[in-house]
């Protein structure tokens, strides 16, 4: 083997086993991690309140005053 050979070898080797524990780790990662929540949020027009309620509302009812607001949008 040549030595342009062996230290592609080498290299190619480093960057396979780096590429290999990143994915390890990224897999193994996503086991802990909170699952994302398609809740909707709600601000209350009264007093102020930030809430969150099912995907399927579209009004809901302010649990510290009692009105009824609709989704903010982004």
């Amino acid at each position: 083997m040549t030595a342009a050979a062996l230290i592609f070898s080498y290299v190619t080797l480093w960057l396979g086993g780096l590429v290999a524990l990143t994915v390890y780790t990224e897999f193994r990662g996503r086991k802990f991690r909170p699952a994302v929540r398609e809740d909707r949020i709600f601000r209350c027009t009264h007093c102020g309140l930030v809430y969150t309620d099912d995907p399927d509302v579209d009004r809901s009812r302010c649990s510290q005053c009692g009105k009824l607001n609709d989704a903010i949008k982004f």
